[in-house]
C-alpha cells in the first residue's frame, strides 16, 4: 500500500476534514493527529486496517505529543499489533536499530540525509550536534568520503542506538560517538576540528549556533535547521545570529525539509562562514 493510499484509508475511516497521516518505520506505523484533538476509536478501527492491508506492518501507534526538548522524544499510544516499539529502520542502504519512543526518528528527513552527504566533500572532518541514533551521521559515512564524523548526542539511549548502528554498519573509526550536550562536547574536545556542522535540531539551532562555530576549522558550511514560516525568514535569522557572534557568512541556498504544522515548515539553511 502506498503513502497515499494509507492516507486515504485515515479519510475513510476518520472522515475527510480529519487532518492525519502515517509514517512507516520498519515494521512499525505510526498514525500522526492535529496534537490535542482528541484521539477516539477511529483511529484504533484505522491501526486494526493498517495491520490487515500492510503485510509487513507489525505494530501500530499514535504519536500523542510533538517532539520535545533537546532528547528529541515524543508520548505514543499503543492501538494495534505487537506492543513492541523497537524496530529496525532501513534508509539509503543502511539499518538502523531504534526505539520510537526513546529517539526522534521521521522517514521525512530521508531526502535531506543523502543531500547532505552528497555536500560532503573527500576528507572533510564533519561534526553533528544532534545526531539521534545516528542515521545521518552514518549515512554521510556510507555515501560520501569524510576523514572523520563526529556524531553528538545528549539522549543516553539514543547514544546507546548510535552505538550499535555504527557496528551494524561497520563504519567504527569513521564516525566517532559522543555523548553529552553538543555545546560541553564541542567546547571539550571538537575546537577548530571541522570544515561542515550539521545543527539539525530546529529548537536549539540558533542557540548553539556560536558552539558550532567554535567546531569549525576558521571557515566552513553550517546546515542550520528551523521551525519557521518561510525559507526567507529561516535566512533572515541565521544571518542576524552570524552578525550577533561577528562573523559573516554566504547564504548558499535553503530548502523546506517538510511540513511540521499549519503555516509552519521545517527548514534547512545552508551557509558558507567566512
Amino acid at each position: 500500500m502506498t503513502h497515499i493510499s494509507l492516507r486515504e484509508l485515515l479519510r475513510e475511516l476518520l472522515g475527510p476534514g480529519a487532518w492525519s497521516r502515517v509514517e512507516i518505520v520498519g515494521d512499525i506505523a505510526i498514525i500522526k493527529k492535529p496534537f490535542g484533538a482528541p484521539a477516539g476509536e477511529g483511529y484504533r478501527r484505522a491501526a486494526e486496517e493498517i495491520l490487515r492491508r500492510v503485510p509487513h506492518v507489525k505494530s501500530v501507534w499514535l504519536a500523542v505529543t510533538p517532539v520535545e526538548g533537546a532528547h528529541k522524544v515524543r508520548q505514543y499510544e499503543h492501538l494495534a499489533g505487537e506492543r513492541r516499539s523497537e524496530t529496525v529502520y532501513r534508509e539509503h542502504g543502511c539499518s538502523f536499530r531504534l526505539d520510537i519512543t526513546k529517539a526522534f526518528i521521521s522517514p521525512r528527513l530521508s531526502y535531506e540525509h543523502l543531500r547532505l552527504a552528497k555536500l560532503v566533500r573527500e576528507g572533510e572532518v564533519v561534526v553533528n550536534m544532534f545526531a539521534g541514533v545516528g542515521i545521518s551521521s552514518i549515512v554521510i559515512a556510507k555515501k560520501a568520503k569524510p576523514r572523520l564524523v563526529h556524531s553528538i548526542d545528549i539522549n543516553e539511549e539514543a547514544y546507546r542506538y548510535m552505538v550499535e548502528n555504527i557496528r551494524l554498519n561497520r563504519v567504527e573509526g569513521r564516525v566517532i560517538p559522543h555523548l553529552g550536550d553538543a555545546a560541553a562536547v564541542v567546547r571539550e574536545r571538537l575546537v577548530g576540528v571541522a570544515e561542515r556542522v550539521l545543527m539539525p535540531l530546529p529548537a536549539l539551532a540558533l542557540e548553539y549556533l556560536p558552539y558550532a562555530l567554535l567546531a569549525l576549522k576558521g571557515r566552513g558550511f553550517l546546515h542550520v535547521f528551523l521551525h519557521v514560516r518561510s525559507r526567507e525568514e529561516a535566512e533572515r535569522l541565521v544571518r542576524e545570529r552570524l552578525e550577533r557572534e561577528g562573523r559573516s557568512g554566504r547564504i548558499l541556498g535553503s530548502r523546506e525539509v517538510r511540513s511540521v504544522g499549519p503555516r509552519l515548515e521545517q527548514v534547512v539553511v545552508d551557509v558558507e562562514v567566512e
